[in-house]
Parts: C-alpha cells; structure tokens; sequence
C-alpha cells in the first residue's frame, strides 16, 4: 500500500494545502490472480473521498482507524483532503472549500494519480462535519457521486444552525471549560435570514434534484443511539427516504461520537456497501 503525503498551493484557496491519499499497490491477494501483471499502464482506481470531523485535518482518518488496511484490501484508492472548520462549503468569511473539495482536489489527484473519473467509480464519506460535508457533496454533485456515506452526521438546516450557533454562551463555555473555540456559524454559512434556498440549503437542493430528474446518489447513514447528532442524522434520512432517494440506514445501540464507531463503519461501508470493484480498473477492461 501506498500512503502518500502530497501538498501542493491551491489556486482556490490561495494557500499551501495537505493531502494524505491512499494508493493500493501489490498485495499477497494478487499471487491468486489470474492476472500476469498487476502494474499496467493506464491503470486506475475506484476512489472514496473521505472527510475528517470538526477540529480534525487529513491524517485523522489514517491515524485514528485502519482505513489503509482497508482500502488496500479492497483495491479502493482513499483522498482524505483537510477542510479545516468549514463545514466543507464555500463559506462566507473565509475559503471556498466546497469549490476545493469537488473541483480542485478531483483535478488536481486525477492528474498525478491513477483515478477513475468515472461516477460510477466515485464515492464521498466522512464522520460528523465530514457527515455533513459527504451529504452536501453528493447532493450539489450527484453527477460526480454515485453514493455517499453519512457517519454521525448529516446537512443541517437553517433551525439547526441558529441552535448550533446558540448552544453555548460565555457563561456555559465558562461551566463546562470547554478548552476549544466553538466555530462561529455565521462565519461557515453568512447571513442566516438568506440561508432558506441558498446554495447551502442542502436540503432545498436535494428536493430540486428531484424536481429536475437528476440520476441521484445512494445513501448510507449510521449512527451511534448514544450519539448527541442522532436525532439531525434520523431526520436526513427519513427527509431524502421521502423524497425517492435509495437510503440505507443502521442505528447501533451502545455508540456514541466515537472513533471505535467510525472505524467499525467505515469498514463496513467499504466491505458491504459501496459497490466495489475490489480490483483495479485496467485499460483493456474499461
């Protein structure tokens, strides 16, 4: 397996930015193949991006789960860029992440690495922030996205934002000596009086993809019962389960916000969920 460090300036967001992406290479699973030659030219790879949480960077998936095993195992390349705090959208004081994410990041990964730009070939997951941000994703790029993977996280809407945005005053923070800044919601998302059918209502957006006969991803969501996101995750579903969206959902009793749940569903959407290859793409099968 390869593990690649890769940093390059971004033209998006004016500054130097850190991608850790995985890249299957040889394993004793290919001594089995009937294949003669395992690096062929023109070769490529389905890909997953995979988003970290709140407060997290690009290595938090590669250190805190054993995402490499996994991908290696199932011949899936990984791109875990860092979003920083932005919720993954274009915010309204400060970088354009979404922009980031689904123009820059694919272009830039496709051209020196060995990816499929094919939809079919393409999936979005991440944990809580990163929950909204595979949602967000799939919903603005349903024709980028085949399918999405939501762990203790989901879009939120403009209530659960103004909640967020409240949820501590000086006082609570004070209480409870909470060490890190709360991030400033109207910093992500702006004006919350113009959030209703924005570019950042997820929501409104998912429903007009409908409306208009887009091809829509598939979902999977997963939760812990003891996770403080549950109810935000329960309403997702349910919304897009409505509208004709495929939704799949599991709610697992005795995890809260948790890595050990993150690395136990991670795996699972990789080795039950996603519709995988489990090989590499090469020229002569395309």
């Amino acid at each position: 397996m390869a593990v690649i460090k890769f940093n390059f300036l971004s033209h998006v967001l004016g500054i130097q930015q850190n991608l850790t992406i995985i890249i299957p290479t040889f394993s004793f699973e290919d001594l089995d193949s009937d294949r003669e030659e395992v690096y062929v030219p023109g070769m490529k790879f389905q890909t997953l991006y995979l988003l970290h949480g709140a407060f997290g960077d690009d290595s938090d998936w590669v250190n805190f789960t054993s995402i490499v095993r996994y991908a290696n195992a199932n011949k899936l390349a990984v791109v875990m860029p860092a979003g920083n705090n932005s919720f993954y959208t274009n915010m309204a004081h400060g970088g354009d992440y979404f922009t980031y994410i689904s123009e820059e990041v694919p272009k830039v990964c496709r051209t020196v690495f060995p990816l499929s730009d094919k939809r079919e070939d393409n999936f979005v997951a991440g944990l809580s922030m990163g929950g909204y941000g595979a949602m967000s994703l799939a919903i603005k790029r349903p024709d980028m996205f085949s399918a999405a993977v939501c762990l203790s996280g989901a879009a939120l809407t403009i209530e659960d934002i103004i909640e967020r945005a409240n949820r501590f005053s000086k006082e609570e923070q004070t209480q409870r000596k909470i060490r890190v800044p709360r991030i400033n919601m109207a910093n992500v998302f702006g004006d919350f009086d113009k959030f209703p059918g924005s570019e950042n209502d997820i929501y409104h957006i998912a429903k007009k993809n409908v409306e208009e006969g887009k091809q829509l991803p598939e979902f999977f969501f997963a939760c812990g019962d003891k996770d403080f996101v549950l109810n935000n995750v329960r309403k997702a579903k349910d919304y897009l389960g409505d509208l004709g969206y495929k939704v799949s959902y599991e709610e697992v009793p005795g995890y809260g916000h948790e890595w050990d749940f993150w690395d136990l569903y991670i795996r699972k959407a990789i080795y039950e969920w996603l519709p995988l290859k489990r090989s590499a793409i090469y020229p002569d099968e395309e």
